[in-house]
């Protein structure tokens, strides 16, 4: 993909979580059912990541189901962020650190901040699918497998929007952007979002999102030395607005 297309996909993300960020917040008080599952079956304790970490809702969760060692959430959006910091403000304590930072995902240079196998797990929830270009998309899962100890989990998630016929009549055609067809790439996807907080007028939004299928996912983990242990879909309505696969190091 053409850097000028990569790089005006990211500002509308960029734009887009500066704009919306604390209405975005509002609708992400909760954490997904796939999360929950997942969290049920990882241990108690450890040095965790969480790349995309939004505001702060599985910070809270974490803090809250008596977990111990260590959460580190990164994010690009300072509204996000200060959200996150807002709803876990006490958390930490002598059996869990809980801490917030920014990172941007698609800085080739994000995982050299952290030195080589220095967590037991990374979280990628709804992160994974705004990061444009398929060479992006791979320095994402090299960054991420380096940072693992050896048998240390990836465990993510991408939108599966396709099985929703509302968020399809969300769709939007990439000359609302300048852009053309041909421009990105198979996936690349650009979806409207339309909300407001209390007694503001309604405004709506423009979120740039990758369609992964689990084998594109699957193919682009195992390029960077990651096995698939498992594998399943969740969320939404119908339990399928999300996939959820975890990777071992």
């Amino acid at each position: 993909m053409d850097p000028a297309v990569i790089a005006q996909l990211l500002e509308i993300n960029t734009r887009f979580y500066h704009d919306f960020g604390e209405a975005f917040a509002a609708t992400r008080r909760r954490i997904q059912p796939g999360v929950r599952s997942v969290l049920a079956t990882i241990p108690e304790h450890g040095s965790w990541l969480d790349l995309g970490c939004g505001s702060g809702a599985l910070g809270r969760e974490w803090a809250a189901s008596g977990r111990t060692g260590s959460y580190l959430g990164l994010d690009f959006s300072e509204p996000l962020l200060r959200e996150a910091r807002k709803v876990t403000a006490g958390a930490s304590g002598s059996r869990l650190s809980v801490r917030y930072a920014f990172a941007d995902l698609m800085d080739p240079a994000w995982g050299d901040a952290f030195p080589a196998q220095s967590y037991d797990g990374v979280m990628a929830f709804a992160s994974l699918h705004h990061i444009p270009g398929r060479e992006n998309q791979r320095r994402f899962f090299s960054a991420v497998y380096r940072l693992l100890r050896p048998g240390g989990k990836l465990i993510l998630s991408v939108w599966q929007f396709q099985n929703s016929a509302k968020l399809m009549e969300r769709v939007l055609p990439w000359e609302t952007v300048g852009l053309q067809e041909t421009d990105v790439e198979p996936g690349d996807t650009l979806l409207d979002w339309r909300y407001a907080l209390s007694g503001q007028q309604s405004r709506t939004g423009i979120r740039y999102v990758h369609l992964f299928s689990a084998e594109s996912l699957q193919h682009l983990a195992s390029a960077a030395g990651f096995s698939l242990t498992a594998q399943f879909y969740s969320d939404g309505a119908e339990g399928n607005l999300a996939l959820y696969q975890i990777f071992q190091r």
